[in-house]
């Protein structure tokens, strides 16, 4: 999937005056750009490729808003508002988007829907809206979500069947936990009597999650482990004994560069002769290896039917582009 920013600026909002120059040139050809024409604009910072269009934010609120605070903070509002009717953008939409953002603080909507009224009238009353560019609904989105694969496997892991979750925490493998649990605590507690149908442990390390996962197997539990490669590492000599004494048991491995003990802040997919050969000796290990947050559900799902099927440990091998970044689902 492709879900990076062209890297084209269609409308640029020039707030500073100190950066103007930058954000000028930064434009892209045909392009609009809007700048508070409170103050003078020195003409000789112009382009004939682009259109300009000045919008007077700070005199606009200084004159409606008698706070010196508001009519600081209220310029940022403002804009939003012409750039609403410049875009053509859905006001409903930016209300609930602003009664989100001041839930708490919920006698702020008012003023910040004021700011956003001013900017879009001035816009509306002296320019020609919408631009030809514009904002348009599509339906290229529905039916989907947007969702990063180690929440999606730990909704799959809820799916599963899995009752016992035990881990130490490691970037990038330990929103993997933080899925499973959120999931259980909305699906797994009974609303009568408050119980909790499962059971999640931070381990002093990694050879302590490993070690609770095979306990847990052996007493009939469906377990799992979420971890990255130095973890993997660590867990060797257990998942090796699990191999041999035929215990199932699902880990998840979100791979850093490596392999192993790597940079946790990228992303590579090197654990995979690490993983598959993981033990002191003759073990092969089933891989399972998402492509995106959809598989990483599906396939965790498939992790504890294989594991119970083969009586063996079951190794998911994501990355931290896969586990950690939202993907259209």
């Amino acid at each position: 999937a492709y879900l990076a920013r062209s890297g084209d600026v269609d409308v640029m909002v020039a707030m500073n005056a100190q950066t103007y120059e930058k954000d000028l040139n930064r434009v892209t050809p045909g392009g609009v750009l809007i700048y508070d024409s409170t103050w003078p604009r020195d003409r000789m910072l112009s382009r004939s490729d682009i259109t300009i269009l000045g919008v007077p934010l700070a005199r606009m609120c200084n004159e409606h808003f008698s706070n010196a605070r508001a009519r600081i903070l209220m310029k940022n509002m403002a804009y939003v508002g012409a750039l609403a009717a410049l875009l053509d953008l859905d006001m409903e939409v930016i209300r609930t988007l602003v009664e989100e953002t001041f839930v708490a603080k919920a006698k702020l909507v008012p003023a910040n829907m004021e700011a956003i009224e001013l900017g879009a009238n001035y816009a509306r009353e002296h320019y020609d809206c919408p631009l030809a560019t514009r904002v348009e609904k599509l339906d290229k989105t529905a039916g989907h979500i947007m969702i990063d694969g180690n929440t999606a496997a730990g909704l799959g892991c809820v799916y599963a069947g899995a009752t016992v979750g035990a881990w130490y925490p490691i970037t990038p493998s330990t929103s993997v936990m933080d899925g499973f649990k959120a999931y259980c605590e909305r699906l797994r507690v009974n609303n009568e009597t408050g119980e909790r149908d499962y059971c999640i442990i931070q381990a002093e390390d990694e050879l302590a999650a490993i070690g609770i996962v095979l306990g847990a197997a052996w007493n009939g539990a469906r377990a799992f482990t979420p971890t990255s490669g130095p973890g993997i590492s660590l867990m060797s000599e257990f998942l090796g004994f699990a191999y041999f004494a035929e215990l199932p048991a699902v880990v998840f491995d979100v791979q850093r560069v490596g392999p192993s003990t790597g940079m946790p802040t990228r992303t590579q997919q090197a654990d995979i002769l690490t993983a598959a050969y993981a033990s002191h000796g003759d073990t092969r290990h089933v891989l399972l290896f998402p492509s995106e947050p959809n598989e990483c559900f599906e396939l965790a799902v498939k992790a504890f039917d294989l594991a119970d099927r083969l009586q063996t440990p079951v190794l998911v091998l994501l990355d931290l582009d896969i586990g950690m970044n939202d993907w259209m689902c």
